[in-house]
C-alpha cells in the first residue's frame, strides 16, 4: 500500500539546508499496524507529513495504494488526502460550533455529499467508535477521550485506505489513553491500515511493527 523509495526532504533555512529525511526506503502492506518512533528532530513528523500527502519529497518516489503521489499537483494531492487518508491529531482539531455529527461529516462536505448520506455515514462512524449517543453534543460537552473518539470517527468517515495518527494520546490521561489505543487495536483487527507517530514505548508496543528514525534515516525496523 505504501512505497517510499529513496525519499529525501530538504528545507532551506537561511544559508543552510536541513536534510530532514535522507534516502528513506519503506514499504507498508495493506492491513499493517506501524509505529514511527524517534527523538525530536529525527524526521518522524516530516515522514508523517509525507505519508499524509501534506508534503512532497525533494527527491525520491512515494506511491500510496498505487498512486504516484510525488507526481501529483496540489488539487490532486488534496483529493488524495480527502479520500484515501484519515488523520487523527493530538489536539483533536474539532470545530467548536459543530456537534459530533457535524464534525465527523465534515470531510464529506468537501466532496459535496448530500446531507442525508453525509449524516448516515457520520452516524455509522460514530457507532464504530462507540459514541453514537453523543452525536448531537458539541466538543465543549465532551471529555478529552470522547473528543478523540469523534476525531477518529471523522478520520474513518471516508473509508480511507490508511489511518494516520500523530501522537493520538498526547493530551490524554493514562486510563483514557489505554481506551483510545484499544480502539486503534480493534480498528486494526478489523482490517484497517494504521500508522501512528509516538515517542512513548508503551503506545508503540500496540503496533505490530515499529520503525525508529535518527537524523533522517530509518535505523530500526522491528516486527512483533
Amino acid at each position: 500500500m505504501i512505497e517510499l523509495h529513496g525519499v529525501e526532504r530538504h528545507y532551506p533555512i537561511g544559508d543552510t539546508v536541513v536534510r530532514a529525511l535522507r534516502g528513506v526506503d519503506l514499504e507498508v502492506a495493506k492491513g499493517e499496524y506501524l509505529a514511527i518512533m524517534g527523538a525530536s528532530g529525527s524526521g518522524k513528523s516530516t515522514l508523517m507529513n509525507m505519508l499524509g500527502c501534506l508534503d512532497t519529497p525533494t527527491k525520491g518516489e512515494y506511491r500510496l495504494d498505487g498512486i504516484g503521489v510525488h507526481e501529483l499537483d496540489d488539487d490532486a494531492l488534496a483529493d488524495v488526502r480527502n479520500r484515501r487518508i484519515g488523520f487523527v491529531f493530538q489536539s483533536f482539531h474539532l470545530l467548536p460550533r459543530l456537534d459530533a455529527l457535524g464534525n465527523v461529516g465534515l470531510p464529506l462536505v468537501y466532496r459535496d455529499v448530500p446531507r442525508e448520506k453525509r449524516n448516515e455515514a457520520a452516524n455509522r462512524a460514530l457507532e464504530t467508535v462507540g459514541l453514537a449517543e453523543r452525536a448531537r453534543h458539541r466538543p465543549s460537552e465532551m471529555s478529552g477521550g470522547q473528543m478523540q473518539r469523534v476525531a477518529i470517527a471523522r478520520a474513518l468517515v471516508s473509508d480511507p485506505a490508511i489511518l494516520l495518527a500523530d501522537e493520538p494520546t498526547g493530551n490524554l490521561d493514562s486510563t483514557t489513553s489505554a481506551e483510545i489505543m484499544a480502539l486503534f487495536d480493534r480498528l486494526h483487527q478489523a482490517g484497517r491500515t494504521v500508522v501512528l507517530v509516538t515517542h512513548e514505548d508503551d503506545i508503540a508496543a500496540h503496533a505490530k511493527r515499529r520503525i525508529r528514525l535518527h537524523d533522517g534515516h530509518v535505523v530500526e525496523d522491528v516486527r512483533n
